[in-house]
C-alpha cells in the first residue's frame, strides 16, 4: 500500500481518513480539494490541475482523498490501493453539516487558505443524489479495477473503515 486513493460522498470522512492512514502508513496525504480551490475558492483551470495530478502521481508513494472526475481514472490507474467509502446518505449529510458548523467562518485543514467553510443547496442535492447516482458507476469501476489487480476496500459504515486502520495499524506495529 504505497500509492493509495480515496473516494466518496461528501462529508463521509474521505479526509479525515487520508490524515490517519498516512499516519499509520508514514505516506504523505495531498487532499485534491486544497489543491483543486484557490482562495475564493477558485477552481484551477483543467490543464494546471491535469498537471498538479501528474506531478503527484510521479513520486514514489501517495494518499489522496477527494473525487474529481476529470482526474480519477489517471489516478486509479496510478494508485496500488483505492478505498470507496460507501456510506449512507444520511451519514454523508450529517457529515457536510457537521462540518459546517464546526469550521463556520473558518477554513478547514483540508482546504486551501482562503477557502472558509461553506455549504450551498447544489452541493447538498450532490450528496443526497450521491449513493443512487453515483455510486453504481464506482462500484462497476471498483470491479474492473480488481480484476487489474488493484486492492480494493469498499467500506459502507464508518465502522467497518475504523475496524480497517485498527488492523492495519495494530499489523504494521507487529511487524515492526
Amino acid at each position: 500500500m504505497e500509492k493509495v486513493i480515496i473516494i466518496g460522498s461528501g462529508g463521509a470522512g474521505k479526509s479525515t481518513l487520508a490524515v490517519k492512514l498516512g499516519e499509520v502508513l508514514g505516506i504523505k496525504v495531498y487532499h485534491l480539494d486544497a489543491l483543486y480551490w484557490k482562495p475564493g475558492w477558485e477552481m484551477t483551470p483543467k490543464d494546471e490541475w491535469k498537471l498538479i495530478v501528474s506531478g503527484i502521481l510521479k513520486k514514489d508513494s501517495w494518499i489522496m482523498d477527494g473525487n474529481f472526475g476529470s482526474t480519477l481514472e489517471m489516478r486509479a490507474e496510478a494508485a496500488d490501493t483505492i478505498i470507496f467509502l460507501d456510506y449512507s446518505t444520511l451519514r454523508c449529510l450529517y457529515g457536510i453539516f457537521k462540518r459546517r458548523i464546526m469550521y463556520h467562518g473558518k477554513t478547514r485543514p483540508d482546504m486551501n487558505e482562503g477557502c472558509p467553510e461553506k455549504l450551498d443547496w447544489e452541493f447538498i442535492k450532490w450528496v443526497a443524489t450521491y449513493k443512487r447516482k453515483k455510486a453504481p458507476d464506482i462500484q462497476a469501476r471498483m470491479e474492473r479495477l480488481r480484476e487489474q489487480g488493484k486492492e480494493i476496500y469498499h467500506f459502507t459504515s464508518p465502522g467497518e473503515t475504523a475496524r480497517f486502520i485498527e488492523k492495519l495499524s495494530n499489523n504494521r506495529r507487529v511487524s515492526a
